[in-house]
């Protein structure tokens, strides 16, 4: 059975040099496998090795082993359907640097108690849906105002988040940021990143405050994974067409259920549900993990 392994590094870290390269392939070699062709995505940033005759979690696994303390991410799958045809990502901490409930506490003056539930609740020790209610309330009052606030002054796009996106668009792909955080944000960051669509809660808002509740059902784990599903009726995707991709415990259903889940920067709870994780490359891996080149990127 064939395979392919890539190799990402950071964006300008020149982390994927030729001699790790060649010690990736020795370390498939010695593992038992047949290694064909070596192919860069990306100079000194991106390369694919393919091979095959041997388990690929016996090959990724050796070459985990061999670029151990490297600063490159490996990931491995079959080289079919490998340009997906839909994308599902998380906003907080995956599209966007930021967590938006965190940021908005903050300016609201009870940022520690808020930041201190949402890493528990992504982390998975807390019931997602029971602290995102706990969170909200501590907001009971506060200016609907400084909603804009928070996202003009704290919120930012991940590196390469904008140009993941528009690859895939230009490529044919449905594109849909959905989030367990507010609409408010992920109206506007999908439109800053060109997301095709997005989903998210929506904070009740009375006499122009925050009264400390949430409008209609809650958007958790079991939506993100909805969503990902109806996208795939609607527009005909099966599901190795698909690419999923998060950091916290409430996207673990969606990462299971796509043809491709990727963890980026995960909690701990997530890498054993993930096919793919990113602790060191940008967002821009996701379009090597997925066989693009970097002339063909779409900024």
């Amino acid at each position: 059975m064939e395979y392919v392994l890539t190799l990402i590094g950071q964006p300008g870290a020149n982390a994927v040099s030729d001699k790790f390269v060649a010690r990736a392939g020795v370390a498939l070699d010695k593992a038992g496998a047949r290694v064909e062709d070596t192919t860069w995505l990306a100079p000194e940033t991106a390369a694919d090795i393919s091979f095959h005759d041997v388990d690929w979690t016996r090959g990724y696994e050796s070459v985990v082993a061999e670029l151990s303390g490297q600063p490159i991410d490996i990931a491995v799958q079959r080289p079919a359907d490998r340009k997906k045809r839909l994308l599902v990502a998380d906003m907080d901490s995956t599209i966007i640097a930021q967590e938006c409930l965190d940021e908005l506490a903050d300016l609201a003056g009870v940022g520690a108690k808020v930041a201190e539930l949402t890493a528990r609740a992504m982390a998975g020790e807390l019931d997602f849906a029971d602290a995102l209610r706990e969170r909200v309330e501590m907001l009971a009052g506060v200016s609907a105002a400084l909603l804009q606030e928070t996202f003009d002054e704290r919120v930012t796009l991940s590196p390469g988040a904008r140009t993941l996106v528009k690859t895939m668009t230009s490529n044919g792909a449905v594109t849909a940021l959905v989030s367990g955080g507010f609409q408010f944000f992920t109206s506007r960051v999908a439109e800053a990143a060109g997301f095709g669509s997005f989903g998210g809660n929506l904070f009740e808002i009375e006499g122009d405050k925050l009264t400390g509740r949430i409008t209609g059902h809650i958007v958790g784990a079991e939506a993100k994974q909805t969503t990902l599903e109806a996208l795939m009726a609607e527009h005909s995707i099966p599901a190795e067409s698909t690419l999923a991709v998060g950091d916290g415990a409430n996207d673990i259903p969606m990462l299971k259920a796509a043809g491709l889940g990727v963890a980026v920067r995960p909690k701990p709870v997530v890498r054993d549900a993930a096919d793919v994780t990113l602790d060191h490359g940008d967002l821009t891996a996701l379009l090597y993990v997925q066989g693009y080149r970097l002339d063909e990127f779409v900024d």
